[in-house]
């Protein structure tokens, strides 16, 4: 046995020590706590995959029985296969560098230790939900990933623009939740299991469905799951108000964890679809919807982390195009660069906040890379990396993805390549605001600490070179061949897609720095619709919100609440001390009248009696 309970188990032990004793610990006890338990945990999972060696099967080990009802059996299973790996290093290694940066950014805030267990806390769930043998304990992960999200993003809970904003988060995923649980309840019910050995083993046995069956429904319905946790059509507006929390809780959700819970759970969950394909290609087509929608309303966001998170929605619908399109392994692939040069991209936005002391608009930044030069390099290669520059990381997988999806629908290629043009434009735009043409702003830059630049220099390093690992490669065993060759033609395009991107963007904000101010004017009311984000939260808010809350208020709380059941208890109480009202008129304190009283009772019993026997 190698103890797999171990890698949850230090991050859960972090967050109990810094949770409990933490308020009176000082900050290098608190920072030797939290990163201890990460590196710990990296280094169980490095012992852990050094003894498994290529993973030809699936290791699993059982615990205990959590509970057994009937022929239902759940324990607390975990496994570890090819797919694990990949999203254990991924998880791990990702999520100790923002914890490292984490301690440089978050110096000077109140709550240093809450926030530090929390972050434990959100590794723990998240090492749960990928490392879990059955679909009810990865819900335990997934939810536990909800739940510190909504802790994070709302950290700064004397603002109510983040208490907001985690609530929001904290809804808009009970919703897909409610989907991923209607499809754990329809597996049960078709395969008597919720062990992925058996309800895939199951599943393998059954016919591909050529219409809507079951197997179709538990796939929309997993999808449902997924789009809320991945911020997928039409779920997707949680994640751009979680920039709301600190920086590094924006990367570690971003990047290392859980927006990349709903990809995963797709891919793992293969076998079912892979017998679904109505309910796979509705995957494409949300994840390219999506990709294509965020990719626009990115290109006019003037809040860097707002770019960078629409960014993050786009590219999760292009892992959601990878996967829909039967290329498993090239979504998985981008869910692992992605999580080199997303996390690079948000911590290099942090290391420029932190620079300007709390700015986070565009328009007030510029020159940057003269006074935060490490900054600048980094935050380029990240830039270089996602826009799919060869030979960099995300041009490996941006690639494959494309390939893949040309070969599904060729129309879906060059609504992909389109938005590769986009992202390497909004991305490149924001660099060159920021860093490019002179300052703008009130305040007097200054490079991050080495605690802060470190991080990203690791991250610049995986983000340039993070391509050639190969992992469809190594996810081939357990994932059916993505149908298609490999296309020179097509690669070139979508690289020259990138670069005229880039080229857009260099002339618009370093060329002729005007140009993109007079373009706004001349669009009219199609940027201000773009800008304001084709008005998708204010159209929720009129057609969901509103009338919840207002019907809530008329039919709940006044009509159910207040008028029936507070109304049916007044009404006793109102009865009882009316009765009461009557009967205090015999308390009159005088004896005589007691004894009248007596007497007139006597009577009126003893006629009683009398009538009663004469009726007789």
């Amino acid at each position: 046995m190698l103890h797999l309970w171990l890698i949850p188990a230090f991050p859960l032990a972090g967050f109990l020590a810094n949770g409990l004793v933490g308020r009176r610990a000082s900050k290098a006890a608190v920072n030797l706590i939290a990163i201890g338990s990460v590196v710990l945990s990296l280094l169980w999972v490095l012992k852990t995959l050094a003894a498994l060696g290529p993973l030809e099967h699936t290791h699993i080990e059982r615990y205990f029985t959590w509970f057994q009802s009937g022929d239902l059996r759940v324990g607390f299973d975990l496994a570890v296969d090819r797919l694990t790996a990949v999203m254990l290093l991924v998880v791990t290694s990702v999520g100790l560098l923002i914890h490292i940066y984490a301690i440089g950014y978050m110096s000077h805030e109140g709550g240093y230790y809450r926030f530090f267990a929390y972050f434990n806390l959100f590794m723990f769930f998240m090492l749960l939900l990928v490392m879990a043998a059955n679909f009810l304990l990865m819900f335990v992960g997934w939810e536990g990933v909800g739940l510190c999200s909504y802790l994070l993003i709302g950290f700064y809970f004397l603002r109510h623009s983040a208490t907001t904003a985690g609530n929001k988060a904290f809804i808009v995923n009970r919703i897909g939740d409610y989907g991923f649980t209607l499809a754990v309840f329809l597996i049960f019910l078709g395969f008597g299991s919720l062990d992925f050995e058996t309800v895939f083993a199951a599943a393998a046995g059954r016919p591909v469905e050529t219409s809507a069956g079951a197997l179709t429904l538990i796939g929309l319905l997993l999808l449902a799951g997924a789009a809320g946790k991945s911020a997928q059509i039409p779920l997707y507006v949680w994640l751009p108000d979680a920039m709301e929390g600190p920086t590094p809780v924006s990367a570690l959700i971003h990047a290392a964890t859980m927006v990349t819970a709903g990809v995963y759970m797709i891919a793992r969950c293969a076998p079912l679809y892979t017998r679904a394909p109505l309910a796979l290609d509705v995957v494409a087509l949300v994840g390219l919807a999506t990709a294509v929608l965020a990719a626009i309303i990115g290109l006019a966001q003037t809040d860097i982390k707002k770019v960078f998170a629409y960014s993050t929605v786009s590219q999760l619908g292009y892992m959601f195009l990878g996967l829909g399109s039967g290329a498993y392994s090239a979504g998985i692939f981008h869910l692992v660069t992605h999580a080199f040069f997303k996390a690079l991209l948000f911590l290099g936005a942090g290391s420029v906040i932190h620079a300007l002391s709390g700015e986070q608009d565009l328009r007030r930044m510029g020159g940057l890379r003269k006074h935060t030069p490490v900054t600048f390099v980094t935050i380029l290669c990240a830039a270089v990396a996602i826009a799919g520059v060869p030979p960099f990381s995300g041009f490996h997988s941006k690639d494959a993805i494309l390939l893949a999806a040309h070969h599904h629908a060729p129309w879906m290629y060059w609504a992909g390549v389109a938005t590769a043009g986009l992202t390497a434009f909004y991305v490149f735009r924001a660099v060159f605001l920021a860093f490019f043409g002179t300052y703008r702003g009130p305040h007097h830059p200054h490079e991050s600490p080495a605690v802060m630049t470190l991080p990203l220099a690791a991250l610049a390093l995986l983000s340039l070179a993070g391509g050639y690992f190969n992992v469809p490669r190594w996810l081939e065993p357990m994932f059916p061949p993505a149908e298609g060759a490999h296309d020179a033609l097509l690669v070139y395009i979508s690289v020259a897609a990138a670069a005229a991107g880039i080229s857009l963007a260099w002339l618009m904000y370093v060329a002729r720095p005007g140009l993109a101010d007079r373009l706004a004017g001349r669009l009219g009311w199609l940027y201000r619709l773009v800008y304001n984000k084709f008005f998708v939260d204010e159209i929720y808010d009129r057609a969901l919100v509103r009338p919840c809350v207002e019907g809530s208020s008329a039919v709940l709380w006044r009509g159910v609440d207040a008028g029936l059941i507070d109304g049916a208890v007044n009404q006793v109480g109102m009865k009882a001390r009316d009765a009461g009202s009557v009967l205090r008129l015999i308390q009159s304190g005088s004896i005589r009248s007691y004894a009248a009283w007596v007497l007139w009772g006597s009577v009126l019993a003893l006629a009683a009696l009398v009538l009663s026997r004469g009726a007789r």
